[in-house]
């Protein structure tokens, strides 16, 4: 069971836990008895159910610790079934929760979600501004995945949390797909859930790296520049997974952007394909970035082994410009992805609550 404060008003609830580093440094709800509660039974789980154990400090992670968090992050009730799933893709060991907390780089957790419960637990955003400022579900979602990795995992800016700058996606990252505009399928689908599936999708990530491109219609052809503005950012060598060769990135193509791989008669799987194959170093920049360690007859590098490790979503507004997302690539499972089924057939409606 979760410590239990008190305090003599809200405005001194909230300075406690700031000055307890229980906070992101933003104000938070405060975490009553009776708001947790509701959350609780909004998730239809018991409140000491346990789904694992969050890293770098072993902290156990219960259904009610996970309401705390959410109930602190601004969450609505019908939130909760996404938050638990995305507590529970982090937890999962592939995704190396505890190495990524504790790393230096400025990896976060980039929350993807797919099926019914874009609008059934949301809405959660997956056009204009996604990933910024306005939407409630995306923000508070992933706001209070962060909070349970603060308070459960105990990742602490300086002193388990090491990244030395970080990124804004730390205070909050979370998208769903764009499923009804999509000319692809949707990408739990692809990662082998049914289409009625509710799926969040979760991978550390660095913060949006805008790629630009400007279609030209007469120009059949033409795809081929934006798979090579993708790769360009993908293999960034500045990067981690130009470097390392390994881990995941993620892909976030606009619509027009889709519309114009899609038309080229390419599926999420040959856009992967495709781009695995050219996100490289060439041997000229192997030897000058990695000098004694290229070894003295250096060859192209790879940043991806793998087409698998291209997570590909298409979420956005119409224009000029994509996204790709970087990773850490390091862990025992080189920071990869971790996909779960949301359980929302346990999920409570709770009458006249927001």
């Amino acid at each position: 069971m979760p410590e239990l404060l008190s305090a003599s008003s809200e405005e001194a609830a909230l300075e406690d836990l700031h000055a307890r580093g229980c906070t992101d440094g933003l104000p938070v709800v405060i975490p009553t008895a009776e708001r947790v509660r509701r959350m609780v039974l909004a998730s239809g789980m018991e409140p000491d159910m346990i789904l694992g154990t969050m890293g770098p400090g072993g902290g156990v992670a219960t259904i009610e610790k996970i309401a705390v968090s959410a109930v602190m992050a601004g969450c609505l009730t019908d939130y909760m079934p996404v938050v638990v799933a995305a507590a529970k893709a982090v937890i999962d060991p592939v995704f190396d929760l505890t190495e990524m907390q504790a790393t230096t780089h400025c990896t976060a957790p980039l929350i993807i979600v797919n099926g019914p419960a874009r609008h059934n637990c949301g809405p959660i955003a997956s056009g204009y501004g996604a990933l910024g400022p306005g939407h409630r579900a995306n923000a508070s979602i992933g706001r209070a995945l962060r909070l349970a990795m603060i308070n459960i995992g105990k990742g602490r800016p300086g002193s388990s949390d090491m990244a030395l700058l970080g990124h804004p996606g730390k205070f909050t990252y979370c998208l769903a797909e764009d499923e009804e505009n999509s000319p692809f399928v949707p990408l739990h689908v692809d990662l082998g859930f049914q289409a009625e599936d509710s799926v969040v999708t979760v991978l550390g990530a660095e913060a949006p790296h805008s790629v630009i491109y400007i279609p030209d219609a007469d120009d059949k052809e033409h795809y081929k520049l934006l798979l090579s503005q993708l790769a360009a950012a993908l293999a960034n060598t500045a990067t981690n997974n130009a470097i390392l060769g390994s881990g995941t990135a993620a892909v976030v193509l606009n619509p027009d952007h889709a519309n114009v791989l899609h038309a080229a008669g390419l599926t999420r799987a040959n856009i992967a394909n495709e781009l695995c194959e050219i996100c490289f170093m060439s041997p000229d920049k192997v030897k000058n970035l990695l000098g004694a360690m290229a070894g003295p007859n250096p060859e192209k590098k790879y940043a991806f082994s793998s087409p698998d490790q291209l997570l590909i979503v298409m979420a956005g507004g119409n224009g000029l410009y994509s996204m790709v997302m970087p990773s850490w690539s390091a862990g025992e499972h080189n920071n990869s992805p971790s996909s779960v089924k949301i359980e929302a057939d346990f999920f409570c409606e709770i009458p006249g609550l927001a």
